[in-house]
């Protein structure tokens, strides 16, 4: 069978697997960094569900509560984008296991 080239390929692209970001758990290759919820600063705006690019805040009816850390990478963009003055999301350093067995 003869592959396409460039030319003959048709405009645009099929994704014949649509919708399977719930599959894939971006988490894995976090950044060495998370956030970290302090529920008692929260005002409740969603500026952090907004700005997250991979929908790693929870949110429950109108209220935040934390984070899907299977989905989070350690950004930082919810910390950033937190308005309150105490910080109601900091970064905090994370211990990550390494395949052989040791830490990073």
């Amino acid at each position: 069978m003869k592959k396409e080239t460039w030319k003959e390929l048709t405009i645009g692209t099929i994704n014949p697997n649509a919708g399977n970001s719930v599959q894939n758990h971006t988490g894995t290759w976090r950044s060495g960094t998370k956030p970290e919820f302090i529920e008692e600063h929260c005002i409740h705006c969603f500026f952090c569900w907004l700005y997250c690019p991979h929908f790693a805040v929870v949110i429950d009816g109108d209220k935040v509560k934390g984070f899907n850390y299977d989905y989070c990478t350690g950004c930082g963009l919810c910390a950033e984008e937190c308005p309150t003055k105490e910080k109601s999301i900091i970064m905090v350093k994370e211990n990550v296991q390494l395949a052989g067995g040791g830490e990073e």
